[in-house]
């Protein structure tokens, strides 16, 4: 099968097209034949080195961990799902990923997609809605009426996340360029903060959860809009102690567990209305397609998601 892989760390020319062996499934597996995926910050991240002591893997490692697709194959032991069922899925972090025109999935990662659920649109949710989801819904234990402030409101996490808190009923603020105001408007936010003209530290306060997509500068001065016992949960950076503890907060980072049921919840979601993917570009599947999508995702400039369309 065609594949997009990496034989060394380094930048987007290491993006290879070529051709490896069709994967084999186990027992609780399934294998889909993948119709779309999509470019997340782990990829190019991945692509880098950055995370080569937490994956330590061996070349060559095709990237990507969203597919959208077609079951082709069961194992024996797989009960839900069935040959022809079109599904998505954040598969495992393994070397042998999503850029591909097959992948191997365990029963328990996989949730059907809807009807009217197009396979881009399937590639473009379960990496960052499931991100989106856990941190709301699991950790920030967020509820109706409850104060949110959502960083990088435009970006692949957080525009799920604004959609994700408003379902439940909380008050959304998030922070954006003001060229997306319409954007995050449209998915819900009840209020702005364009972070090129304002400081959000200065704008908002009595917070009760903050989701943290930046880092840096960003993270710290987020303590200080919290409520006392407020929740703090970063995707990108381990928050200190020792600030969560001055203020009397609870700061955790998070990384994605892959869940099926809440993918599937994500689903419901979708065929509700009340959460919709955002694709900001689709690219062709090809080493170029996939070197352009890496470029864009590392400007940090792409509000919505990344995908690549592998079969038409």
């Amino acid at each position: 099968m065609k594949a997009i892989v990496i034989n060394q760390y380094g930048g987007k020319e290491e993006l290879k097209e070529t051709t490896v062996n069709k994967p084999s499934i186990n027992e609780n597996q399934v294998l889909v034949e993948i119709h779309a995926t999509s470019v997340n910050p782990i990829d190019w991240k991945m692509r880098e080195g950055y995370l080569k002591e937490m994956f330590p893997f061996e070349f060559p490692i095709t990237l990507g961990w969203d597919a959208a697709g077609i079951i082709t194959e069961t194992g024996s032991k797989v009960k839900g799902f069935q040959k022809g069922d079109r599904v998505f899925t954040r598969p495992a972090t393994t070397r042998h990923g999503t850029y591909a025109e097959y992948v191997a999935v365990e029963e328990e990662r996989l949730a059907k997609m809807p009807d009217e659920m197009s396979f881009e649109e399937g590639a473009a949710i379960p990496l960052a809605g499931l991100t989106a989801l856990q941190c709301i819904q699991d950790l920030g234990e967020v509820q109706e009426g409850q104060r949110v402030l959502i960083h990088a409101g435009a970006g692949g996490v957080g525009n799920f996340a604004i959609q994700i808190a408003k379902h439940i009923g909380a008050y959304v603020v998030t922070t954006a360029s003001g060229k997306n105001e319409d954007l995050v408007t449209s998915l819900g936010a009840d209020q702005l903060i364009n972070y090129k003209e304002e400081d959000f530290s200065e704008a908002v306060e009595n917070i009760d959860f903050v989701l943290d997509a930046v880092g840096g500068d960003v993270q710290a001065k987020s303590y200080k809009v919290l409520k006392e016992n407020g929740k703090l949960v970063s995707i990108v950076e381990p928050p200190s102690e020792e600030e969560a503890k001055k203020y009397g907060v609870d700061a955790s980072f998070h990384w994605l567990k892959e869940n099926g049921k809440q993918l599937q919840q994500l689903a419901d979601l979708y065929t509700t209305g009340e959460v919709k993917p955002v694709i900001n570009k689709v690219f062709p599947f090809h080493e170029h397609g996939l070197q352009e999508a890496h470029s864009l995702s590392e400007s940090h400039h792409a509000s919505g998601k990344i995908v690549i369309q592998i079969k038409e």
